[in-house]
């Protein structure tokens, strides 16, 4: 690893040795070593360090000429009730977002999904893309949070008594709330459904 260009991204970070080896969940004689160079971190520490300074692994092993970094989102594999997105810790992956998407303040998460209750559309395994929200139209897809459980996707239905999650899979039942239940559960918006990424090869 360039130890230079580690210490470098560091600083314009705005990070001292021992917030660093905070986020990394190491000692700051480590960091330090790392920056002297008479220790080098190992691969899954390198992508992490890429991850917490806004750099590209290679850039950090001096290969790269150009320390930029693709907008990265995590991909979450649930959502627990009460927890904001940002404050989730089950980062499972990382998805890169084109730059122009973040244009206006936008943000993004990915979420992994599990089951069947929205196949033939949705696939276990697959990554969808969400921008978070706390409002959709009629027919987007979503996660959403009703109070007391995980988050879930669910296609929308809005209609004039409430709200309906909608299954995709026969095999389910759709959710209706009130606007009464909306309120007081609550039932939340958390993002909407912007693009689905499937690997042929299932997770």
């Amino acid at each position: 690893m360039n130890k230079e260009r580690l210490k470098l991204a560091r600083k314009k970070a705005g990070l001292r040795q021992s917030d660093l080896a905070e986020l990394v969940h190491m000692s700051q004689g480590t960091v330090a070593s790392w920056e002297n160079g008479t220790r080098d971190p190992d691969t899954n520490m390198l992508i992490t360090l890429s991850h917490h300074l806004g750099v590209t692994v290679g850039w950090l092993l001096g290969q790269d000429e150009t320390a930029e970094k693709p907008n990265r989102i995590p991909v979450l594999g649930r959502i627990p009730a009460g927890i904001p997105i940002e404050a989730v810790e089950e980062v499972i992956d990382w998805e890169d977002i084109p730059s122009m998407w973040m244009a206006g303040g936008k943000e993004y998460f990915a979420l992994r999904i599990r089951g069947d209750s929205m196949y033939p559309e949705y696939l276990s395994g697959d990554t969808i893309i969400l921008r978070k929200t706390e409002t959709c139209e009629s027919g987007d897809d979503c996660a959403v949070m009703v109070n007391g459980d995980e988050a879930t996707f669910k296609r929308i239905r809005l209609t004039e008594s409430g709200m309906i999650l909608q299954p995709l899979n026969p095999a389910y039942e759709p959710m209706a709330f009130t606007a009464e239940q909306i309120s007081t559960l609550p039932v939340r918006i958390l993002g909407v459904e912007v693009e689905l990424r499937r690997s042929k090869k299932r997770r």
